[in-house]
């Protein structure tokens, strides 16, 4: 009895080794850890100032662009001890330069460690800038009003359910989306997750009044935007390499339409005000950003993808680069034939599309 006991431990040992040994490659697959990509370049210079990042950038359709830059997030190299900064670009002007927003108001400006940003225009013209935050490696959202060269602090909102935010799409002057990128703030507990391969990764919806899973199932939610019309919200599931479609209905519910697959490991969503094509940052071998080697960096792409809602989208790689011109892209935004790209801890391009 004693040596059968001895061999069913054995076998289920040898088992769950097996099965952890399948799950570690198979993670190696997600992260497309053998991915190489041809040089695919444009005509593009380093935006002035951007030297840690700038991992997400949103465009109003003024032209004024604004930046996040210096996150500090757990696993990836921070060349910087700064605090982050937002920036503001005019992509009007003939020589378009970021300047530096000041921050007023009661906000620990020691601890600013911001990640994804989202824009909402009032009724009245009132610029909103949300940003996600990560003082102390927590997850916050600052709402600031946004005049002339100033961001004016008006909130902060914290959230059980907002424990590990990575990018978010305001729809109101106090409610929007986020996505959660962990499925448990716990990075043991979501390794875990990842490992065995569930999908528990959530997006929330936020108002004053309600707060809510309003979609779920994801590997890895990432970035998250809207359509032009507001009646689509878009979703990176960066580990299945897809964007998925979901339209919203009565009550902020969000229903799943569709996904799109994009063959790269896709952060943040910015969509063209005008034809409404989606643009996407992203990392076309993820082993390599997270196993960082200066002699061999993590590479960056653009995709763009037009017609989204039809039935055959058109997906396009417009950029791409082996980490020697810039590494680690998160963000893609598109305005009057420019495109900016941002990276999570390096430089920023602003390229010509014409």
């Amino acid at each position: 009895m004693a040596a059968m006991k001895k061999v069913l431990v054995a076998v289920a040992v040898a088992a769950f080794a097996a099965f952890i040994g399948y799950r570690i490659l198979k993670l190696k697959e997600l992260s497309l850890g053998s991915r190489e990509i041809p040089l695919k370049h444009l005509n593009c210079h380093y935006i002035k100032n951007i030297e840690f990042g700038a991992e997400d950038i949103t465009i109003l359709k003024d032209g004024m662009a604004f930046m996040s830059t210096g996150l500090k997030y757990p696993g990836l190299p921070s060349f910087s001890d700064e605090p982050g900064k937002i920036y503001a670009m005019d992509l009007l002007h003939p020589k378009p330069s970021p300047v530096e927003l000041q921050i007023k108001g009661d906000l620990d400006l020691r601890s600013f460690n911001p990640h994804g940003i989202s824009v909402f225009v009032d009724e009245d013209d009132s610029v909103y800038l949300f940003v996600v935050n990560h003082p102390q490696h927590k997850s916050q959202v600052e709402i600031f009003h946004f005049v002339e060269d100033t961001l004016v602090h008006l909130k902060t909102i914290t959230h059980p359910l907002l424990h590990s935010v990575n990018d978010i799409v305001a729809v109101g002057v106090e409610s929007f989306y986020a996505t959660n990128d962990h499925s448990f703030p716990n990075d043991i507990l979501h390794f875990l997750v990842i490992i065995m391969g569930l999908p528990w990764c959530d997006v929330i919806y936020y108002s004053p009044e309600d707060v809510r899973v309003a979609a779920n199932g994801f590997m890895s939610s990432n970035g998250i935007n809207i359509s032009p019309d507001k009646r689509y919200i878009y979703v990176s599931d960066i580990l299945d390499h897809e964007i998925d479609v979901f339209e919203r209905q009565r009550g902020e519910q969000l229903v799943y339409i569709k996904s799109v697959a994009v063959g790269s490991l896709c952060d943040n969503i910015e969509v063209d005000h005008r034809t409404g094509d989606i643009w996407l940052g992203c990392h076309p071998n993820a082993g390599k950003l997270s196993n960082f080697d200066p002699n061999d960096p993590p590479g960056s792409e653009v995709i763009q993808i037009k017609n989204i809602h039809s039935k055959q989208p058109v997906v396009t790689q417009v950029y791409a680069d082996d980490g020697h011109v810039i590494i680690g892209s998160s963000v893609a935004a598109a305005y009057d034939g420019k495109l900016l790209i941002g990276t999570v801890f390096h430089k920023a391009l602003c390229c010509s599309l014409k």
